[in-house]
């Protein structure tokens, strides 16, 4: 193995998310509504580049920064704070960092963004991907021209997909499977793009086009098959307070490839993205509320549950001896804006 090459490659769209929590429910037109939890942090893209990097992955990551203040934070949190390689990444002349504000209710979210197409597109960001061993992408209904070199350039492509406003579905999108390795969506989005009733059904179906598929499928756990192994799996999720859900998907995919580069079994892949997602959902944000290895070890240390010990029983053997500091979770203010 090269040495060199990132273990984890990313491109797209990053924004300022500002996440409330602690809703009852939304806002009516007109309302004002209080609430006592907030945080803020890197979202979009960044859910999955801090994810992946609080594994200790080596995670290269080409986005377009803001030429603003939010734009100026988000690029010293992921460069300095969280170690990302963003050599690939450009700053926008006069482009505003699109931002989000996440209105958490339960277990859902209403989510309102301001922002603007980005001055560089992914295929320019990407020019001549270099050699990784895997990338994590989203597809979109229109296919990235720098996906196809990355994939013939040997990198495995880990994808997933976002929800469909149009609620089309279109099968076409999943021609582009043929360049990936493994595809993660969850079970609306399979079953829509599979015309599938289940998401055993929906599971089966993508397991015909791409070598790993997995189907996530919230408070229900998770469904994977591996082509290359053999391997079944069917995990139930963990039993968890949410508080803000944003980005929990992004953290499973990212804990699903941590894994896969370990070489660990089908079974154990699907069980720690399982259980990296559900320690994700305890906090604030997307990218900032990923757990990391020093999550998971303590989240692990802390378990006294019989059923769970032997279910991840397994962690015994995984985790590093070194799991690194605390991470750094959504403040309330960023700490370069307070006086």
């Amino acid at each position: 193995m090269d040495d060199d090459r990132p273990d984890v490659l990313l491109t797209g769209l990053l924004f300022y998310d500002l996440v409330l929590t602690g809703l009852g429910r939304p806002p009516a037109p007109g309302e004002e509504i209080w609430t006592g939890g907030m945080g803020c942090g890197p979202g979009g893209i960044a859910n999955l580049a801090v994810a992946a990097a609080r594994f200790g992955l080596r995670t290269s990551l080409a986005t377009v920064f803001g030429d603003d203040l939010y734009g100026a934070y988000l690029r010293d949190v992921l460069g300095r704070q969280e170690g990302l390689d963003l050599t690939r990444s450009r700053t926008g002349d006069g482009w505003p960092t699109p931002v989000t504000v996440s209105l958490a209710y339960g277990s859902d979210r209403a989510l309102v963004t301001h922002g603007q197409e980005p001055p560089y597109s992914q295929d320019a960001l990407m020019a001549d991907p270099p050699a990784a061993r895997t990338a994590l992408v989203h597809l979109e209904a229109e296919p990235r021209a720098w996906l196809a070199g990355a994939a013939a350039g040997g990198t495995l492509v880990y994808a997933d997909v976002g929800w469909d406003p149009t609620r089309r579905w279109s099968t076409d999108l999943l021609e582009q499977l043929s360049l990936c390795h493994a595809f993660l969506p969850n079970e609306a989005e399979a079953m829509a793009y599979t015309r599938t009733a289940d998401a055993h059904a929906a599971l089966g179906a993508l397991a015909e086009l791409v070598p790993v598929a997995v189907v996530t499928r919230g408070g229900d756990g998770a469904v994977a098959v591996d082509q290359t192994t053999g391997e079944y799996a069917d995990v139930p999720a963990l039993d968890i307070d949410v508080l803000d859900a944003t980005g929990a998907g992004d953290v499973f995919g990212a804990s699903f490839v941590a894994a896969s580069l370990g070489g660990w079994p089908l079974e154990e892949r699907l069980r720690f993205a399982v259980l990296a997602a559900g320690l994700s959902v305890r906090h604030h944000g997307g990218a900032l509320a990923a757990p990391g290895w020093y999550g998971v070890d303590a989240w692990w240390r802390s378990l006294t549950d019989p059923g769970l010990r032997r279910a991840y029983g397994f962690l015994a053997d995984r985790l590093p001896a070194r799991v690194g500091p605390p991470v750094a979770h959504a403040p309330v203010t960023p700490p370069a804006w307070r006086n």
